[in-house]
């Protein structure tokens, strides 16, 4: 049996670097433009547009290194795929919300929108590397040319696009890339959209299983086989990944990591890494 998704030779990781926070280059953004309620990852709520009161004025969070601690493991999860910096750099040309007042309320639509850009740029990188997504290659280059293309644009051209429904037109050929990448994996379960949440799947051979939108909160993963699994957009919030094999998952996000448990045992794609707070349990 094939054992998954092999990726393509010669494909650089230098835009995946690319699609990787720098909170040095940004200006606290996503402490400031998403909204969040008190619960099991927030320890208050916040209203979107408002500054978290553990934003410095230098834009950097006085918690960070004790989110988990505090309460905040919804902010140690959380990634903006690269686009804060992009924003404030970039489509704002360095200029910040705080000396800059006016430009406050664009600026963080610009970020909303520009956060869902680059999370497609993502999705599309790692379907490129991809061998048996072959047939759509073609495709998949000119939709990463052009969102990479509408990241570039000026603000006004940014928050004006329907960025819904850019997703949807991105998300068929995404659909057709794991259909390629999952008909050589055997057997393959049908899951997408599944409450799995709390279930015992220690073990389970889910490879090349629709996991696309599952909700794996709190499930046990221990020893899972997930290799060729898709789990684009997959809820792993709690989930116990310790000796599960995700080597070769597609659509597999440092962020969904960064929300469940797991160990060395855990066994990655190279472009991911063991989050810090693995090696601490």
């Amino acid at each position: 049996m094939p054992e998954g998704p092999q990726p393509a030779a010669g494909v650089s990781g230098g835009r995946r670097l690319s699609l990787r926070a720098d909170c040095e280059s940004c200006f606290g953004l996503c402490c400031v433009v998403p909204a969040f309620s008190a619960s099991a990852d927030f320890a208050i709520d916040k209203d979107a547009g408002h500054p978290c009161p553990h934003l410095r004025p230098d834009f950097r969070c006085s918690i960070h290194d004790r989110l988990r601690q505090r309460g905040f493991p919804g902010c140690a999860a959380y990634d903006c795929f690269g686009a804060g910096q992009k924003v404030a750099q970039v489509t704002f040309g360095g200029q910040d919300w705080r000396r800059t007042p006016g430009i406050a309320a664009k600026m963080f639509k610009a970020f909303t929108i520009m956060r869902q850009l680059h999370e497609l740029l993502w999705y599309l990188t790692e379907a490129l590397a991809l061998e048996q997504a072959g047939p759509v290659h073609g495709e998949l280059s000119s939709a990463l040319e052009e969102t990479d293309r509408l990241t570039r644009n000026p603000a006004d051209a940014l928050v004006e696009l329907d960025v819904n429904a850019y997703r949807q037109e991105i998300n068929t050929l995404l659909l057709r890339t794991s259909e390629l990448v999952r008909a050589e994996a055997r057997p393959e379960a049908e899951l997408r959209g599944a409450d799995l949440i709390g279930k015992d799947l220690r073990n389970a051979d889910l490879r090349g299983a629709n996991l696309r939108g599952a909700y794996l909160i709190g499930a046990d993963l221990r020893g899972a086989d997930l290799r060729g699994a898709d789990v684009i957009g997959a809820d792993f919030r709690g989930a116990d990944l310790r000796g599960a094999d995700l080597t070769r998952s597609i659509f597999l996000t440092q962020s969904q990591l960064d929300a469940a448990r797991g160990d060395p045992g855990t066994r990655l794609p190279p472009s991911l890494t063991i989050p810090a707070h693995w090696l601490r349990t």
